[in-house]
């Protein structure tokens, strides 16, 4: 008995059922099978603080399209899921939540925090996960992984170690990026810049040989406290007589020297720069050319230090425990405890009224700025933890010159080259409990550091009690061992030696340096191959008017609203829909609305094919013998399977979609469908077989469907006959071409009858003649066979009362339309009654001609043009000529009519 489709598709009745049905069916599942070959996608782990975004959306669905249609392909497709453990973000959330209870970190401890870390990750880690499955995500969740569990932790544990050993990793104070509210280093890749307003504040610092005064410029005043030297240029003739001299300091009354180096630019400014080590990273590396003093002068929390701060700093030095450039720590006297910008304040009024303030200059600069709570970052110098880069970037750069990961497009490995060719090292320390907790443990009574595998307890030098490092690692650094870690490594399992390297990592162009680089140089260390072969860019989503989503502007669309709404298919195909590699999308309600009736269209198509189904029809395949306009559908099915695999072959997913769109809308359901509904009136064999073709066609476009749109493809898909195929689409076979069902000149013949037919149409709806008001046509053509054939379809599809192939015809008296392959004519008399169309038109030409009159009075009359506003001129002149070319076509009509 035939099945039939609800009268309404609700996606609200069908995804969840669906995603239920495929989990306990574990089509999900990849598995080690020699058998088949592994295509594997490990997702980049969302945040365990994140909700669902629109980004998000576009990066799973992306994703979710690549290993469905791998899956349908026959490989073992894995999707390997897992979350993120967002050191920064989470810690951030925990601690705010226990401000409100009035308690701190230190307060708790790091044991008793780290448990309410973990409790939070259990309550909130997992709605991500949640969220990604409304959307039809189909991740191996079995396997799914999380950057902080005993797996990842072993194998971050096992690369620090082995870099370390390597000498790739160290320990050394060095100039950081430093977030005074997170209160932890962040690395150069995390800084984000931001065009700000500022000052340059021109200062006066006295010369001590010469008693002149050295103008310098700053935009941070609050920084001179740790000024330690000025700097000119050797080569600079304006200050050659002050080679070897010092200035003295401001406020501080302290002498410091003047040195010579190329840092000071004779063309920018007055040619002298202030120099602040502890500070400033130019001035760090000014430092280190002249071997001068690093002096803090701010706290870790953005204030200024002071007398406590400095009696720490001297009894490390005493002790003999500092390391190699180490800084000193300011007391800075009446500022100390003060923020930043209150000791701006009171050390410009100081300055001031010192006469060592000259002028003010307002500026707009670029400002560090955190990029997790966009604060401004300090530039600081600490005691931190390291990477170094350069002898892991060089094999990483010959990976993808090599060609062994692409980047798609292409231009986006110009991106990676700039980054990693100038890469620093990479500050991979963070002042963080809720992390992987660096494995390094120091004496507290000799100061030896050891670094372990395993906890060590007891100094191996003096047998004193050792502890470890209180930091902990950067995210990025557990993240860029994804690939692998998330396989098993390090230990050799199954999974990692079949499914790594892995083939095709999906992304946005924001996270190359982040992410995509890292593990690029992390899987050529540890694994002597890069992780993936194929990077994925796509662009931002953007709203209808091309801005970037954000809070501020209010302009943010909540995808999880859109499903709830239209249900998860209509947001994957309109994400999907004009997706290009690499560039940013437009997202509108107009393009929801537009795919929402899109899968109502398949729909409705679906249910009229279902209605009209015989008992007989059990399986898909098409029928012995196909008629002209069969072998034109399963011909153009034929070569849009060929198109869309390559269409994906080739990342080209947005052209796909736009094929699949295209196909089904206009050939399947406006034409096809129309063409079979006189034989499936007609019963018998013509019937059965136009039967077979619909589900034929039907059924397998729904499998190219499927990647894009699982939901709805999958509900309409069980109740069309496949026999023989399975139990759900999304392991049924991807449709492949084949050079059997390829029908070129039956397909060439045939579109020449629907050319006539789209000509006939438009022709009779600019005329306004109804479809009910049937007419002759005559056709003239040098294929009249062609034509013959297709006049009941032109008689049933053109409104024709009759069609006579042949000629030629007389062209007085009659509508020519003219197509590539034929020219045909419908005499007007069948179309209208002659005497009062006339009648009609010459009442419209009197009209026309009477506006056309009174615009030209208008515009002949000088006082109008000289009076009237332009624009208003302007509109009056247009009109006239658009009565002009409208008089012109009535009089054309007039004339036609005899």
């Amino acid at each position: 008995m035939a099945k039939e489709l609800a009268k309404v598709y609700d996606p609200q009745s069908v995804e969840d059922r669906l995603y239920a049905f495929w989990l306990e069916k574990n089509y999900f599942h990849a598995d080690v099978d020699p058998k088949k070959t592994p295509y594997t996608i490990v997702i980049p782990p969302p945040n365990i603080t994140g909700q669902l975004h629109m980004g998000h959306a576009l990066d799973e669905t992306l994703q979710d399209i690549l290993i469905r249609w791998r899956r349908m392909q026959g490989y073992s497709a894995l999707w390997l899921p897992g979350t993120d453990h967002a050191s920064i973000a989470t810690e951030a959330k925990i601690v705010s939540a226990m401000k409100e209870e009035g308690l701190t970190k230190e307060d708790l401890g790091r044991e008793k925090f780290l448990e309410r870390a973990w409790a939070w990750k259990e309550k909130y880690g997992g709605r991500i996960v949640e969220q990604l499955k409304k959307l039809g995500s189909s991740c191996d969740w079995e396997r799914e992984r999380f950057t902080l569990d005993e797996g990842c932790n072993k194998a971050v544990n096992e690369v620090f170690c082995r870099l370390y050993e390597k000498g790739l990793i160290y320990r050394g104070n060095r100039m950081v990026n430093w977030c005074p509210h997170c209160n932890t280093s962040i690395s150069d890749a995390e800084v984000e810049y931001q065009t700000q307003d500022g000052h340059f504040w021109h200062l006066l610092y006295p010369v001590k040989e010469t008693g002149e005064m050295l103008e310098l410029a700053t935009t941070r005043p609050e920084t001179m406290l740790g000024d330690t030297a000025v700097a000119i240029n050797g080569a600079d003739p304006r200050y050659a007589h002050l080679h070897g001299c010092h200035v003295i300091l401001p406020l501080l009354n302290k002498e410091i020297p003047i040195v010579c180096d190329d840092h000071a630019d004779m063309e920018k400014g007055t040619g002298v720069v202030k120099i602040t080590p502890a500070h400033d990273p130019n001035d760090y590396e000014v430092g280190k050319r002249h071997d001068l003093p690093i002096v803090r002068v701010f706290t870790y929390d953005g204030h200024m230090t002071g007398a406590a701060d400095k009696a720490a700093a001297d009894e490390l030095f005493a002790s003999g425990r500092a390391a190699a450039g180490e800084p000193e720590v300011l007391d800075c006297g009446k500022y100390a405890g003060m923020t930043t910008m209150e000791a701006r304040k009171a050390i410009l009024e100081d300055l001031e009224a010192g006469g060592f303030l000259k002028s003010v200059e307002p500026l707009q600069h670029e400002v560090g700025t955190c990029y997790r709570c966009h604060n401004t970052v300090e530039p600081m110098v600490s005691k931190q933890w390291f990477v170094r880069m350069e002898p892991l970037a060089a094999p990483a750069i010959e990976a993808v010159r090599s060609g062994q990961t692409k980047f798609v497009p292409e231009r986006f490995d110009k991106t990676y080259y700039h980054w990693m060719e100038n890469i620093k090292d990479w500050c991979i320390s963070r002042q963080l409990w809720w992390g992987h907790r660096i494995p390094a443990y120091y004496c507290a009574d000799c100061g030896e550091m050891v670094v372990s595998r395993e906890e060590v307890h007891t100094c191996p030098k003096c047998g004193g009690i050792m502890t470890q490092d209180e930091d902990t690692l950067d995210t990025w650094f557990s993240s860029a061992l994804w690939p692998f870690s998330t396989l098993g490594w390090p230990d050799k399992t199954p999974e990692l030696d079949y499914f790594y390297p892995t083939n095709t990592l999906v992304t946005g162009y924001d996270i190359i340096f982040f992410w995509v680089a890292r593990m690029i140089f992390s899987g050529c260390e540890q694994m002597g191959q890069t992780p993936f072969d194929t990077v994925l860019i796509h662009g931002l989503v953007r709203d209808a008017q091309g801005r970037k989503m954000s809070k501020s502007l209010g302009n943010g669309i909540d995808p999880l609203q859109i499903i709830d709404q239209y249900g998860a298919d209509t947001l994957r195909f309109a994400l999907a829909t004009g997706n290009s590699p690499g560039n940013d999308m437009r997202f509108s309600d107009d393009k929801v609305k537009a795919s929402r009736n899109f899968a109502n269209k398949i729909w409705n198509a679906s249910r009229f094919i279902l209605m009209n189904l015989s008992d007989e029809i059990t399986s898909c395949r098409l029928p012995e013998k196909l008629e002209t306009e069969d072998k034109w559908v399963v011909s153009l099915y034929n070569t849009l399977v060929k198109e869309v695999t390559d269409n994906l072959e080739k990342f080209e997913l947005g052209i796909a979609v736009q094929k699949l769109y295209d196909f089904i809308w206009d050939i399947l359901c406006d034409w096809y469908i129309e063409l079979t509904k006189s034989r499936l009136q007609a019963g018998g064999e013509t019937a059965l077989a136009a039967q077979q073709v619909l589900v034929y066609v039907t059924a397998n476009t729904l499998k190219l469907l499927h990647p894009f749109m699982p939901f709805i493809t999958e509900e309409i898909w069980q109740n069309l006959p496949h026999e023989g195929e399975g139990e759900s689409i999304m392991v049924s076979q991807w449709p492949t071409y084949s050079e059997e069902l390829t029908f070129a000149k039956e397909e060439a013949d045939f579109q020449k009858v629907m050319d006539i037919i789209k000509a006939i149409r438009n022709q009779r709806a600019e005329m306004n003649i109804p479809p009910s008001k049937k007419a002759k046509v005559c056709i003239e053509t040098a294929e009249p066979k062609v034509f013959e054939d297709g006049a009941p379809f032109i008689m049933r599809l053109a409104s024709a009362a009759h069609v006579e192939v042949g000629g030629p015809f007389s062209p007085e008296g009659a509508v020519q339309v003219i197509t590539s392959a034929a020219r045909a004519f419908i005499p007007m008399s069948d179309l209208i009654d002659r005497e009062k169309e006339l009648a009609r038109l010459e009442k419209e030409r009197a009209k026309c001609q009477s506006d056309i009159d009174f615009v030209l009075k208008k515009l002949d009359n000088p006082g109008f043009v000289a009076k009237a506003p332009a624009q208003v001129v302007e509109a009056e002149k247009a009109r006239l000529q658009t009565q002009k070319d409208r008089l012109e076509k009535i009089l054309e009509s007039i004339k036609a009519l005899g």
